[in-house]
């Protein structure tokens, strides 16, 4: 029997954590008693920086229940600092950690598979979403372009896989040696190259509340996983100049044609547009430098992505 270490990432989650580890109680009391994992095994409460009860609640639950552990982060670092923080805590307790979000819309029947996967010698498995029926309209269409967007930008990663995963130990060392202050973990646990396996894991309606983790965020998560592990942007930039050098070269062409036939026609409409349409497509290249540089700027400093205040 291993013993196992779940990790979930609460920023103000106070209307699903009793429920959540109510279920996930269950769960373990039932793979405990297939033999699966140890009675010593338990689940793991990352506080981010919660407004709400959430933190108070984490502590209820671990009076009352002596698998449920607590780490309060110092301050709000954002979801993947937090799973990250939660992985690098727990993988001293434990020979595995799964990783899910505290509302519990990933499949937690997928865990028994991950672990006998994990027992066959596999030390990374993967949760991959074959259902978001659950998910809104808007998130299953952008994450699909995302995902393409990825795989097209050359970055290495699973398809349709979040952050639902376990991962041993040894691969939890490994991404320990990863010092990126910029985390995208989709991107970088798969560059690790042990041995991976995946599981279908079939999304669910979240019990109570709403998603803490808004647009802007997932617009952020998705910048990060483009421009953390691709340089191809920098590229499109050149590319784009090169282009716009070629319509400038057709344009000349057609004003020259026009001084020559006499149907040239003074006028301002094309001018500004085409000030404008330059100066935003400028603007554009300017920005996508300024996000690498930004980068460089986040990463030479080497602050800590996380400060933990209290563990339970």
């Amino acid at each position: 029997m291993i013993t196992l270490a779940t990790v979930s990432p609460c920023y103000n989650e106070e209307e699903v954590l009793r429920h959540s580890a109510e279920r996930m109680t269950m769960l373990f009391q039932r793979m405990t008693a297939e033999g699966l994992i140890s009675p010593d095994s338990m689940m793991v409460f990352v506080n981010d920086g919660s407004s709400d009860s959430t933190w108070d609640i984490i502590r209820a639950l671990n009076r009352q229940n002596p698998q449920v552990r607590g780490i309060n982060l110092a301050r709000n670092v954002g979801h993947q600092n937090a799973i990250m923080a939660g992985m690098m805590t727990a993988m001293e307790w434990a020979d595995a950690v799964v990783t899910l979000d505290a509302d519990l819309q990933d499949d937690i029947e997928c865990i028994p598979q991950m672990v006998k996967d994990f027992q066959e010698g596999y030390d990374i498995v993967y949760g991959v979403k074959v259902s978001r029926k659950a998910d809104p309209l808007i998130k299953r269409l952008t994450a699909q372009a995302f995902y393409k967007l990825q795989a097209s930008m050359g970055v290495e990663s699973v398809f349709n896989h979040a952050d639902f995963r376990l991962m041993s130990r040894r691969a939890l060392r490994m991404l320990e040696g990863y010092g990126e202050r910029n985390l995208y973990l989709r991107g970088l646990i798969p560059m690790i190259g042990l041995p991976s396996a995946t599981v279908d894991d079939v999304i669910g309606e979240r019990q109570a509340g709403t998603s803490r983790f808004t647009h802007r965020k997932m617009l952020h998560l998705a910048l990060d996983g483009i421009t953390s592990f691709s340089v191809k942007p920098l590229y499109s930039i050149i590319y784009l100049g090169i282009a716009f050098l070629f319509i400038s070269f057709c344009i000349g062409l057609y004003v020259l044609r026009a001084l020559l036939i006499g149907t040239a026609v003074s006028g301002w409409a094309s001018l500004i547009l085409s000030v404008w349409a330059v100066g935003g497509f400028i603007l554009i290249c300017v920005g996508i430098t300024g996000v690498y540089i930004g980068k460089i700027y986040t990463e030479v400093k080497r602050r800590p992505l996380y400060n933990i205040q209290e563990i339970l």
